[in-house]
């Protein structure tokens, strides 16, 4: 690539990211002549690429189609054909970060959502009661996916009072440590500068259920409706989603961000770390507790379950935490020979433990 044609490259790719991180990653294919460009749409089996030449159509088939964790997805940077019919993207580049759920297939498959993510932004609607767990499920898998998680309270005009809305800040925040917190009204527009300015540098994805307002964000982040809105009753916040695939759009105040379908389903996929991220007060109480294999359960000398006998710790939390944990070894053991095999030995040995203390409790002569 010459000097001129690089600077061409840059000048029109560095509104969706473009960097010299990338540009060396592209190199062995500038080589071949293949152009660059960042992934802007998928849909049946073919993509939108944004490229120095403008918006390609191009075909992903080349690029590993059976393996959902591997095919060519929004955000990603590619390297594709300058011609050809149809015209074929021949490789993507490595990605930085991943926002991987799980499917609903009984093989337990991972499907990637976005690529190459700096902010996860978690719309939550305060149109119907708040559910904790599910914006904890949310976040684990923003925290594995390598991505800044943030939380965004939609509709907050529809909360009268200033007072309430503080409240249901302090609960999300006790949900989502270490994770801004900023309640929105699209309306009215309190709250959008704030977001405007998280999401000004680098990737951004929305994420949330369907009527939780997040094309109503978007467009108030683009400004202009670009994204179409379908109207939500306010009584539950409940409505279809209009957005069915993943767009990537170039904010006029810098960054990008990629708006989502809503997801139903939100399944953990090897997301232990993300967990740990979510409730880190759990895992640092785990560290002073007398047992270092401790499932916080009923051992002697556990310290979480102490912090939840003093109130320091929300029993909600604690039952939270078991569940995504279950959920995300259920999911890895699908596909973890050695981990089932381990699974299956602690399920023995606590069974031997419980039947020890049973027979304990009942003294020696309960069989005569």
């Amino acid at each position: 690539m010459t000097s001129s044609s690089a600077a061409s490259v840059f000048s029109a790719l560095a509104p969706y990211g473009w960097d010299d991180a990338w540009a060396d990653e592209f190199a062995p294919y500038d080589t071949e002549g293949l152009l660059p460009g960042r992934v802007i749409r998928v849909d049946r089996g073919q993509c939108d690429v944004v490229t120095a030449d403008g918006v390609l159509r191009a075909d992903t088939a080349f690029v590993t189609p059976h393996d959902p964790m591997r095919v060519v997805c929004t955000g990603d940077w590619v390297a594709v054909e300058p011609g050809g019919n149809p015209r074929y993207v021949r490789a993507y580049l490595p990605r930085r970060t991943a926002f991987v759920r799980s499917t609903s297939s009984k093989r337990s498959e991972g499907q990637i959502l976005a690529a190459n993510v700096d902010h996860a932004i978690v719309a939550v609607s305060l149109a119907g009661e708040l559910d904790l767990g599910r914006i904890e499920r949310f976040l684990a898998l923003a925290w594995e996916s390598g991505a800044q998680p943030v939380v965004v309270l939609t509709k907050a005009d529809l909360v009268p009072d200033a007072g309430t809305v503080a409240h249901l800040v302090q609960d999300v925040e006790t949900s989502a440590p270490g994770v801004p917190v900023v309640p929105v009204s699209a309306v009215d527009g309190d709250g959008l500068d704030v977001v405007a300015a998280i999401v000004g540098g680098g990737t951004s994805v929305l994420l949330g259920q369907s009527g939780a307002g997040k094309s109503t964000l978007a467009n108030a982040l683009l400004g202009e409706d670009v994204m179409a809105v379908q109207a939500t009753r306010d009584v539950d916040g409940k409505g279809r989603h209009t957005t069915t695939t993943r767009n990537l759009l170039a904010l006029p105040g810098g960054g990008v961000l990629i708006d989502t379908p809503g997801l139903r389903g939100v399944g953990l996929w090897d997301a232990e770390t993300g967990v740990g991220q979510v409730f880190s007060e759990i895992e640092e109480l785990a560290e002073r507790c007398r047992f270092h294999d401790c499932a916080h359960e009923a051992e002697p000398g556990c310290a979480v379950l102490a912090a939840v006998e003093d109130g320091d710790l929300p029993e909600r939390r604690l039952h939270s935490y078991r569940k995504l944990l279950r959920e995300n070894q259920r999911i890895v053991a699908k596909t973890d020979a050695r981990l089932r095999a381990e699974i299956r030995k602690d399920w023995k040995r606590k069974g031997a433990i419980g039947r020890a203390a049973m027979e304990a409790k009942r003294g020696p002569h309960w069989r005569s």
